[in-house]
């Protein structure tokens, strides 16, 4: 009786099989080429139809393909978007930060951390949100009196991103530290330790920008637009971070679509 396999794929070479295959030992070497064939077959006759592969996904998670969005910003609210004098001052005083850090990086990363700088490894993601955003607001506290009831206890508000710090680190951790925190951000508020961690990586993020670097900065410009369309007063504290962050990512980075247009 045929197989389901041979109604699919008819043999070429057509094996006999003899009487009984029970002395044939598939651990051994074949003793002819008829042998052989016939381990061939049965190898293929003991394997299961379906197969699952045991994938370890944190191995494949830097090797995804990129789906960058083409998605557009939320319109800011009448009166809270920014004049184009404004972004085009933004963007000057950002490129001025961006040739400093370049050629102050090799004099910064001389420099000793302190004992109490434990830098986590690249990978570490929980490791990065406690560092940059601190142990408070990693466990949903409010960011509101932190300085004052936590001192300068970076554990707890989080490390700045001081020069020492962000000089070290390389493009592919400057890289995911970004994404780290750009993540975190869709799902949470917007926080003073935050914006300050997300403009240090950006004066730190190299041109011409890789593909997974396009994609995170145009999905915080999105994010940065939809938290400022919630605001209630222009007075608000958050409004010109939000405004700088946008900025930048649309004018100097030329994500053109996601700028604020004037009013």
């Amino acid at each position: 009786m045929k197989s389901d396999i041979d109604d699919l794929m008819p043999r070429l070479l057509p094996v006999e099989c003899g009487d009984s295959s029970a002395d044939l030992k598939l651990d051994g070497p074949p003793r002819n080429p008829q042998e052989y064939l016939r381990q061939v077959q049965l190898e293929a006759a003991l394997c299961p139809e379906v197969v699952v592969a045991k994938l370890d996904p944190k191995k494949l998670k830097k090797q995804q393909t990129v789906n960058v969005s083409v998605a557009g910003c939320h319109a800011a609210p009448a009166g809270f978007s920014p004049s184009l004098s404004w972004q085009q001052r933004q963007v000057s005083n950002f490129s001025d930060v961006r040739q400093n850090i370049t050629k102050n990086r090799q004099h910064w990363c001389s420099h000793s951390l302190d004992g109490n700088v434990l830098m986590p490894k690249q990978t570490d993601e929980e490791g990065w949100k406690r560092f940059c955003l601190g142990e408070l607001v990693y466990q949903g506290g409010t960011s509101s009196n932190t300085d004052e009831e936590a001192g300068l206890n970076y554990g707890k508000v989080g490390f700045p991103p001081f020069l020492s710090i962000v000089s070290r680190l390389t493009q592919s951790t400057v890289l995911a530290v970004l994404e780290i925190l750009v993540s975190w951000f869709e799902e949470q508020r917007f926080v003073p330790q935050l914006g300050r961690w997300l403009y240090a990586l950006l004066a730190c993020l190299e041109k011409p920008l890789l593909p997974e670097a396009h994609s995170s900065i145009r999905q915080l410009a999105r994010r940065c637009a939809q938290v400022r369309s919630t605001l209630e007063s222009q007075d608000d504290e958050n409004l010109p971070a939000l405004n700088l962050l946008i900025c930048l990512v649309a004018r100097y980075f030329e994500q053109n679509d996601l700028a604020d247009q004037p009013e």
